[in-house]
């Protein structure tokens, strides 16, 4: 998390809204351990990861819509058996769950 709070703090200041993704469980193998962070701000802009690259671009898109009030906080999960999850690149073989919210202070 340390990682990305100047740039969560460059982005309060400016006015954008952010929300925070963070690994919070792994099955198998997984490019990135529990706790790593990624914030996206409401313009789309990017810091910090999650999966090394593998599923970042899902994983923003779901950060948008929670902002844009589409869809509800909540636990995201991505897999090697997850046709979704292929297709954007999680080809590691493990299963990463995240948990996606809107940072509220």
């Amino acid at each position: 998390m340390k990682e990305v709070l100047d740039d969560i703090e460059r982005w309060r200041t400016a006015g954008h809204r952010v929300a925070i993704a963070r690994v919070v469980g792994i099955e198998g193998s997984s490019p990135r351990d529990p706790g790593a962070t990624m914030a996206v701000n409401d313009a789309g802009e990017v810091a910090g990861s999650v999966s090394g690259g593998c599923v970042e671009g899902a994983v923003v898109q779901e950060a948008l819509a929670i902002l844009a009030g589409e869809k509800q906080r909540g636990i995201v999960t991505f897999g090697y058996s997850d046709d979704e999850a292929f297709a954007v690149g999680l080809t590691c073989g493990g299963t990463i769950h995240l948990f996606v919210e809107p940072l509220d202070w």
